[in-house]
């Protein structure tokens, strides 16, 4: 019973939210608001260059072995319980890291230069 009067309660929230931020702002569309850049400039170049598929491979790299290494880290308080089981596990983990990180660099993932 709970459930469907928070569900319900939900969805007309939301529903209101909805309608009432389509409703509210007031749609000018002025030159200068549009503009991609407000600092007073002109724009030289367009502001739609795409990125290097390269800067997307290294972000997501980096974002992989910063996940790693966080994962790493409640390893150091718990090891005062049982470190016989939690320093095998650790060194595993990161043979498995510098492996993937060796790998990524004989491949040529890291290098920013094509």
């Amino acid at each position: 019973m709970n459930f469907l009067v928070f569900l319900t309660i939900a969805i007309i929230l939301s529903s209101l939210l909805l309608i009432v931020g389509h409703f509210l702002p007031s749609r000018s569309l002025e030159l200068e608001k549009s503009s991609p850049y407000e600092c007073g400039f002109d724009p030289i170049n367009s502001a739609r260059l795409p990125f290097s598929f390269r800067f997307f491979l290294v972000a997501i790299l980096f974002l992989i072995f910063d996940l790693e290494i966080a994962l790493l880290f409640p390893i150091i308080p718990a090891s005062s319980n049982n470190i016989s089981i939690l320093l095998p596990l650790s060194s595993v983990s990161l043979i498995i890291l510098a492996a993937g990180l060796a790998y990524e660099w004989q491949q040529g993932g890291l290098e920013w230069a094509e």
